[in-house]
């Protein structure tokens, strides 16, 4: 299934057929990926006095309550609204899906007790001028996919790194760590809001996706990226990023 996109007077060609999924699927288990000190996600069949709402069980269907967390539990995408005082909704503010997108991996640095991305990495790394910038930590393992993050201090982007990532014209900043801004930081959130030029010119088109996984195999570069969310009138949602690759002759 190939398709010609028309971007900036560009042509380009990706094959629909060949999705990238950097998503982490959630699953109701304690092997889920989770982070900010809650209890793993639960997929159980509705209950009632008489009835449980599973085929094994005698029931016609499978009939599942799921409970989660979107910023805790899996790849999930994220508004200004995860910082205001007002309520913006993901499902309100992100009203386009397809973006042209960059690959870069980065090796995060030591400092002091910390492991940070700093604004020297993000510069030499980029290639270009991307709306979407997916940013993969190395060491890249599969443990990413059911990391316990709490209380471990992941690696986070400096104040720095983040304007720039910003006044690069990126809006959609995708990273395979819980947060953009270190673990406990005493709510300074300083990346977070240096990305969404919150509050001076706060950017309201502008989002965070989080706890990305970004196979090894997937080469740094140009990409075209489908950002999909569920519909959740929520600061975020769970979401699927998916990739596709540009044919060489129209990179």
């Amino acid at each position: 299934m190939i398709t010609t996109i028309t971007q900036n007077n560009q042509l380009y060609t990706i094959d629909l057929s060949k999705p990238l999924d950097i998503s982490i699927p959630l699953r109701g288990s304690k092997e889920n990926v989770n982070a900010w000190y809650i209890d793993s996600p639960r997929i159980e069949p509705v209950t009632t006095d008489n009835w449980i709402g599973k085929v094994t069980e005698g029931a016609s269907t499978n009939f599942n309550n799921i409970y989660f967390n979107p910023h805790g539990h899996g790849t999930h995408t994220e508004c200004v609204g995860h910082i205001t005082p007002e309520f913006y909704s993901i499902n309100t503010l992100l009203q386009q899906y397809f973006f042209r997108a960059e690959v870069i991996t980065i090796q995060p640095k030591k400092q002091g007790d910390d492991t940070v991305i700093t604004k020297d990495q993000i510069k030499l790394a980029m290639q270009s001028s991307p709306e979407a910038l997916i940013i993969r930590t190395l060491p890249n393992s599969e443990n990413k996919r059911n990391a316990q993050y709490s209380h471990t201090n992941w690696p986070y982007l400096t104040e720095a790194a983040a304007i720039y990532i910003r006044t690069s014209g990126v809006k959609h900043l995708l990273i395979d760590l819980p947060s953009v801004d270190k673990e406990k930081d005493d709510g300074k959130l300083l990346a977070h809001k240096a990305f969404w030029h919150y509050p001076e010119a706060t950017r309201h088109e502008a989002t965070i996706t989080e706890m990305i996984f970004v196979d090894s195999q997937i080469e740094d570069g140009i990409y075209f990226l489908n950002l999909q969310i569920a519909s959740f009138e929520n600061d975020a949602s769970p979401s699927k990023p998916i990739l596709y690759k540009i044919m060489p002759e129209h990179l």
